[in-house]
């Protein structure tokens, strides 16, 4: 017996009826390559995902009082550790989709050294860094002043943004003359895009591994299913390396 082919707009009208949204919370040191992963990742199943960006410490307050995010992209791993043990993330679904990295960053060309000797100079008015209560890279950046025996002597020069965005808009537009923000914001072709960096060692302060994972929201949903899939791809791999992050 033949089989019949469904006519080219049936098959067109399935495809599209399978399509989903999804619905993200993202880092936002993460915001750059996740907006070009999601292009791509639309481009290539159908789905879309619908992202927030924000500090890791405000989502984590968010989606245990509710917020209907389906798929979590964290810049640590104790927060989603955490979210799974209370039952609000789906067990096993987490991994490790980068591994962030902290550069000391000026809008200006010159001003910050290869070697971070400008933090031993005594010469800062302005530093600017995440709330390391709530975001990770703030934790990591004051982890690393304290390695370098610096801390104590450069927080009265502490400006506190709520998260690595808002620090990044703090160096960019001079309100301080440099601050701790994550190499994705400022890395771009194998480089630093604008201004001066020292790029800190790996060995300062704890690993930043930047964990996803399925909240209880998103289970059973197809396009969450599909971008925590898509991420471990090699097309979001590529993206995620290009943006300096480790993996």
């Amino acid at each position: 017996m033949r089989k019949q082919r469904l006519p080219w707009f049936l098959l067109l009208f399935a495809g599209t009826a399978l399509a989903d949204e999804v619905q993200v919370a993202v880092a936002a040191n993460f915001t750059a390559p996740m907006q070009k992963i999601a292009a791509e990742f639309t481009r290539d199943t159908g789905h879309k995902a619908q992202l927030a960006f924000g500090a890791t410490g405000k989502f984590y307050a968010q989606i245990t009082n509710g917020a209907p995010f389906e798929v979590f992209l964290s810049a640590d791993d104790e927060t989603p550790a955490r979210l799974e043990q209370e039952g609000h993330a789906v067990a096993g679904s987490r991994y490790t989709y980068a591994i962030g990295r902290l550069v000391l960053w000026s809008a200006q060309a010159g001003k910050v050294d290869g070697q971070g000797e400008i933090l031993k100079g005594g010469a800062i008015r302005r530093l600017a860094l995440a709330n390391p209560k709530t975001a990770p890279y703030g934790a990591a950046a004051v982890e690393t002043m304290q390695k370098l025996g610096v801390l104590a002597q450069l927080q009265p020069t502490f400006v506190q943004a709520e998260n690595i965005a808002q620090t990044y808009q703090f160096v960019g537009t001079g309100n301080a003359e440099l601050g701790f923000v994550a190499l994705s914001q400022v890395w771009q072709d194998g480089k630093l895009s604008s201004g001066s960096g020292w790029i800190v060692p790996a060995n300062l302060h704890q690993p930043i591994r930047q964990d996803a994972q399925l909240l209880a929201k998103g289970s059973g949903k197809p396009a969450a299913a599909a971008l925590l899939d898509y991420l471990r791809g090699d097309k979001a791999r590529r993206i995620i390396k290009a943006y300096g992050y480790d993996l």
